[in-house]
């Protein structure tokens, strides 16, 4: 098994992007890319812990490529929205890619490469690629939410 972690806006509807993905064993949403340690989600969403609502996707690449998770990731948000999806706004919520290792480094630097090239998008990406940092699992009322809770996020 291996990870992907992606920041794409509210945590809640990027995780359904993926939860139900052949492929995918498991996901859980948390905070990521900032300075506080075991933040909560009033630290975050203050802005001033410098983390992202983020999707952590643990996935068998037997089964699912990591091209293939960016491809979706590419699909679930605007890309070319800085620190904002829809009506959140904040750096918590800026689109960001963390990589595991040097491949997936690539893999995400390749396929912004090809959606730039492609002008499918009117604007400029602003997708961070950035090495991946601790990952504190947010609250468990987060989790799932929207399999929990009914409802969905969209930009």
């Amino acid at each position: 098994m291996e990870q992907a972690t992606f920041a794409a806006g509210c945590f809640w509807g990027v995780e359904d992007s993926f939860i139900s993905t052949p492929g995918v064993v498991s996901t859980r949403v948390g905070y990521t890319g900032g300075s506080r340690e075991q933040p909560t989600y009033q630290d975050v969403c203050s802005g001033m812990t410098g983390h992202a609502e983020a999707v952590e996707v643990t996935f068998d690449p037997a089964v699912i490529s990591y091209d293939r998770l960016l491809d979706i990731f590419w699909e679930c948000h605007d890309p070319t929205q800085l620190n904002r999806q829809g009506p959140d706004h904040g750096t918590q919520y800026r689109s960001a890619i963390f990589y595991h290792s040097a491949a997936q480094k690539q893999a995400a630097e390749e396929s912004l490469a090809r959606l730039d090239r492609s002008a499918r998008l009117r604007r400029s990406i602003v997708t961070e690629i950035v090495p991946a940092a601790t990952f504190w699992e947010a609250e468990e009322y987060h989790q799932k939410y929207h399999q929990k809770n009914g409802g969905g996020c969209g930009f």
